[in-house]
């Protein structure tokens, strides 16, 4: 499709045009699709998160000021909504990993194996905690294996911001391990 038509049904979709909207869910699925499951690594997750970013669409794109940047304002949202999940779900598996943890590795004691637990899931609650730009920039760099470039082009920032954020977001979350600590 080209531009210009996806800048048309996209003013259109702005305007409560639910065809228009239709179109551009069924133009971009493939690709909203291909950003989630790159991240999540789960079809079934993907999925679901695909869906949950067109209904953001659906009730953002009133608030886009600049349709001809549509492309890249869609796959901040999934890109932003797949960091979201994939860091809610360590969580959500937690026990999981608990109980087959609980079998251990040959010669790895049952008290290793929990200690190792305790720390992943302090890791994981100080993480949580963080602002979103401290959280999205630590999972994109620690858990996705982004390179700078990769996001300084995601984040719209220059690598030496993506730099300080990182160390910035790294003594934050060290800040909170510690505050985490001190409760446990």
């Amino acid at each position: 499709m080209e531009d210009s038509e996806v800048l048309e049904l996209v003013r259109r979709a702005q305007t409560g045009d639910r065809p228009a909207f239709g179109d551009l869910v069924v133009e971009f699925e493939p690709t909203v699709y291909a950003i989630v499951f790159r991240r999540l690594r789960n079809q079934a997750e993907a999925l679901e998160v695909t869906q949950d970013v067109f209904v953001q669409m659906l009730r953002k794109i009133g608030q886009l000021r600049e349709p001809e940047r549509f492309v890249g304002w869609l796959k901040r949202i999934a890109i932003r909504l797949s960091i979201n999940r994939a860091v809610r779900r360590p969580r959500e598996l937690l026990g999981e990993s608990e109980a087959l943890g609980a079998i251990g590795e040959p010669g790895e004691s049952s008290f290793e194996t929990i200690l190792e637990g305790e720390r992943a899931r302090t890791v994981r609650e100080g993480i949580a905690s963080l602002r979103s730009l401290d959280r999205e920039t630590l999972v994109a760099f620690y858990f996705e294996g982004r390179s700078l470039q990769e996001m300084s082009r995601d984040f719209r920032s220059p690598v030496g911001t993506i730099k300080r954020r990182l160390h910035t977001a790294r003594s934050r979350l060290k800040d909170q391990l510690m505050k985490l600590e001190a409760v446990g």
